[in-house]
């Protein structure tokens, strides 16, 4: 088993033109998306490729030390937000053909009017596991 960590960018994906924002997204579009990624999320829990996941907020800062004291330098908002992670999955999966079939899978959850995103989904190896 090796674990792997799926990325989901609010950029969408340059292919899909027409893609339309989330936050432009009806609720019960936005409620039919979350649904999907739960039910994908709780197929995996079932069958033990599921380590954890999280959807995180546009909001936040970049940080860094700016002295030999530590002190936060931070700046902010960010620059662009489509350039920002919009969430991540870790899965154990058994090799990275399993992590391409579920990551393509997780990639056609439903998004504005209820079509597939069909978006681009970063996965990347654990350092260490065998990628592939």
């Amino acid at each position: 088993m090796a674990k792997y960590q799926i990325f989901k960018h609010y950029r969408g994906t340059p292919e899909y033109v027409d893609f339309v924002p989330m936050d432009q997204w009806t609720p019960a579009e936005v409620d039919a998306h979350v649904q999907y990624m739960n039910d994908f999320a709780d197929r995996l829990r079932e069958s033990g490729e599921f380590v954890d996941s999280a959807a995180l907020s546009p909001d936040g800062a970049f940080v860094r030390a700016s002295g030999p004291d530590l002190s936060p330098e931070v700046r902010s908002p960010f620059p662009e937000s489509k350039d920002l992670v919009a969430g991540w999955m870790i899965i154990d999966v058994a090799d990275w053909e399993r992590a391409l079939a579920l990551a393509a899978e997780l990639s056609a959850a439903p998004g504005f009017q209820g079509a597939p995103i069909n978006e681009w989904l970063e996965v990347r190896p654990y350092l260490g596991d065998d990628a592939h």
